[in-house]
């Protein structure tokens, strides 16, 4: 008995459509077709076979923070993700460097949860 990887990451969200147009042009995240569930919500694939799922009509405060909880993404370039933020003008903290060399930049969602574009120098890692 195991577990066998991450399969989704789910935020409350209070304006699906607000975060639908962050996650998608912010972050540059594929939406995927979602059931019909009762209430709203949208997807978003994230790397190869794990999902962001939005699940809206969210009305208590978010608890989130760059030390705190957050949503890490392993990227791929994070000088050309640097400049992508800053060309769109979106609000995002300075790169930090890691003990073992990961390069973060943190930016919050318009909900205020934070997320960290992780990069490395070395591809493998």
């Amino acid at each position: 008995m195991k577990v066998l990887q991450l399969n989704h990451i789910a935020l409350h969200v209070a304006d699906v459509s607000i975060s639908v147009a962050f996650y998608r042009d912010v972050l540059q995240l594929e939406p995927l077709p979602r059931p019909a569930f009762d209430f709203p919500g949208a997807w978003f694939r994230l790397g190869d076979d794990q999902e962001l799922h939005l699940i809206g009509d969210r009305d208590s405060a978010v608890h989130s923070a760059s030390r705190g909880n957050h949503l890490a993404l392993k990227v791929d370039d994070l000088d050309a993700w640097e400049a992508h933020l800053q060309r769109i003008g979106a609000d995002h903290k300075p790169r930090q460097i890691r003990p073992d060399g990961g390069m973060q930049v943190f930016l919050p969602d318009p909900d205020g949860h934070w997320i960290e574009l992780l990069g490395f120098r070395d591809a493998q890692q």
